[in-house]
């Protein structure tokens, strides 16, 4: 899937934040990102891996951290 149609999923199911988050990586803003790798950004699991591509095509480093403590 293309940025452009991540971007129009996004934009259907009204998830600004993540476009936000694909902008600041875009602009350079973004360097890292942290996440949880059982938890990751969205609900859909597809679109998820999907998104998480496209940052990392971006140039962004995606760190994983546990979720135990």
């Amino acid at each position: 899937m293309n940025k452009e149609n991540v971007i129009k999923i996004l934009e259907e199911r009204k998830l600004t934040d993540i476009i936000e988050l694909i902008e600041d990586a875009e602009t350079g803003d973004l360097e890292e990102l942290e996440l949880v790798k059982s938890v990751g950004l969205l609900y859909d699991v597809a679109l998820n891996k999907e998104v998480i591509q496209l940052l990392q095509d971006l140039g962004v480093k995606i760190i994983y951290v546990t979720d135990e403590e």
